[in-house]
């Protein structure tokens, strides 16, 4: 797939809007990308998830591990075309867990798959988690990578989509100082 085949998918399924929106970071933006609203269609999920697991197909992981909720519709495919197991880890407090019945193996070989990387922080903490267990992180796949570039993992970092998105301190976002209300549309 292009990127512009992908920005279509994207923009048409109304995942990708303009305005100014509160991030789950704290920080402002005046684009907002909500994964979920282009994974509602699981054709776009499939067709989406099967272009990312093609970036890991020299990899030979044994696992995708998620962190939930966001990243659970992705791994979940991306497992299916990368062809491996499929879990995810949940939150406790700030911390990821395994719960029902997961676990993980001494040297297991990981793919993290998360939806959007903003600082990357959930991915960082599966990174750990998976780490835990002595399992080898081969990689981290995200469908967006809005970071910037900034974001790093220490391992291979592949992204569909890489949005480079006006990011705001709220102390100096220029949306709220132009009085454009704020929008709340992410998961919490």
């Amino acid at each position: 797939m292009t990127e512009k085949e992908i920005v279509e998918i994207m923009t048409g399924s109304k995942a990708l809007l303009e305005g100014h929106f509160l991030l789950r970071s704290g920080l402002h933006s005046d684009r907002f990308f909500q994964a979920a609203l282009v994974l509602q269609y699981p054709e776009y999920a499939e067709k989406l998830c099967r272009e990312l697991a093609e970036c890991f197909k020299d990899f030979k992981a044994e696992t995708t591990v998620s962190p939930a909720i966001g990243g659970l519709i992705v791994g979940q495919e991306f497992a299916k075309f990368a062809g491996t197991k499929a879990i995810f880890a949940e939150k406790d407090g700030d911390n990821l867990v395994l719960r029902r019945g997961f676990s993980i193996r001494r040297g297991e070989k990981i793919i993290i798959a998360e939806d959007v990387v903003t600082r990357g922080g959930r991915v960082a903490q599966s990174i750990e988690l998976a780490k835990s267990f002595g399992a080898e992180v081969l990689g981290v796949a995200a469908l967006v990578d809005r970071s910037g570039g900034s974001a790093s993992f220490g391992v291979p970092f592949k992204s569909l989509l890489k949005l480079s998105l006006n990011t705001y301190d709220p102390s100096d976002c220029p949306l709220c100082k132009a009085g454009i209300p704020l929008q709340r549309p992410g998961s919490k």
